[in-house]
């Protein structure tokens, strides 16, 4: 089950009350500690949305420097860890985007300088926008970047903004440049996004999202085969 980030309510329900943004980030994890908890204690596992990492950075804090802005990202991981701290790590995702929309991404921060920053959360997996042709290609941050033995990369090997049905062949290619960098215990194919994320309003049509899942399944059979 989804569920926002005290980031990425901090970032589109900006503070008028507390006397700074970190007293309000700090107060919005104590109360989503409540919801977390709740989802994870009724078997589900909790998925994190967090776009704070990401698209907040071209968006609500813009006008801050990108060293500033790492800074407010260590923040948000900081008050993120203790809204679920008495969860188990193994029942929560991270997903981590630019946005779901189409649009130049010109401005985007690349995975590189917020990977290492996220890699500190307390959860288990990391659901990665990968398939956005900016960020095609940061597969190769791997290379350099340790991940710990305890954690999951779940790139996302489809794209949820567009009709096109990946070939399995594509989703196949995909998985297997992670896999040279990560190792394969560790990766599990995901999608770049939900294809939801406006209520009462999509860019793929619904018969086509499941035909884009089939390629899902189907390319991540034959990398497996591979691998």
């Amino acid at each position: 089950m989804n569920a926002a980030s005290p980031g990425v309510i901090s970032a589109f329900l900006p503070n008028k009350y507390y006397k700074n943004d970190d007293e309000y980030l700090e107060n919005l994890s104590n109360l989503m500690k409540d919801e977390y908890e709740e989802i994870t204690s009724n078997g589900l596992k909790l998925q994190l949305d967090c776009p704070d990492l990401a698209l907040a950075r071209h968006m609500t804090f813009k006008d801050l420097s990108e060293s500033e802005f790492l800074i407010r990202a260590e923040k948000q991981i900081e008050c993120l860890n203790n809204a679920i701290n008495n969860i188990d790590s193994s029942n929560i995702r991270l997903h981590i985007c630019w946005g779901n929309y189409e649009g130049p991404h010109l401005h985007d921060i690349s995975l590189e300088k917020i990977m290492p920053i996220a890699l500190n959360a307390n959860v288990q997996t990391y659901l990665i926008e990968s398939s956005n042709p900016r960020h095609s290609h940061e597969w190769q941050i791997f290379e350099n970047l340790k991940i710990p033995s305890d954690k999951i990369i779940a790139p996302g090997v489809i794209d949820s903004t567009t009709n096109f049905v990946e070939h399995p062949e594509v989703v196949k290619n995909r998985i297997l440049n992670f896999s040279k960098v990560i190792n394969s215990e560790q990766l599990l194919a995901g999608t770049d996004c939900g294809f939801s994320t406006f209520a009462g309003f999509g860019n793929v049509d619904e018969n086509i999202v499941y035909k884009k899942l089939e390629s899902l399944v189907r390319g991540a059979e034959l990398a497996s085969k591979v691998i």
